[in-house]
């Protein structure tokens, strides 16, 4: 009915529960990336579950509605520190950031 009207959905409406919030299509996309990533590299390195884990973590937050800001940036700084300067794995890091980023400031 909207569409015979020449108008679109919102995106991201909390009105529609069924409607996905692009922040969180773009953190699960970003997230998955970087899991992949991160298992196909084949050297270890001593926080490898550190990091294997705080995606994981990103993950099912990304499956579960709308992540908490705080939450998201906490993980994300665990996955930074625990990567460190795993140079094969710096873009896909920085998507994720990328992504946790569109959630904005979390209110103080």
């Amino acid at each position: 009915m909207l569409r015979s009207l020449g108008q679109r959905p919102v995106t991201g409406s909390d009105e529609d529960p069924r409607v996905e919030d692009p922040r969180v299509a773009e953190l699960r996309t970003a997230v998955s990336r970087l899991r992949r990533e991160l298992a196909a590299l084949p050297s270890e390195f001593p926080d490898r579950a550190i990091a294997e884990d705080e995606l994981a973590a990103l993950a099912a937050m990304a499956t579960g509605g709308r992540p908490e800001t705080p939450r998201l940036r906490r993980s994300l700084l665990l996955i930074a520190g625990a990567i460190g300067s795993v140079s094969a794995l710096a873009r896909g890091l920085s998507d994720v950031r990328e992504a946790v980023d569109l959630f904005g400031e979390p209110p103080r």
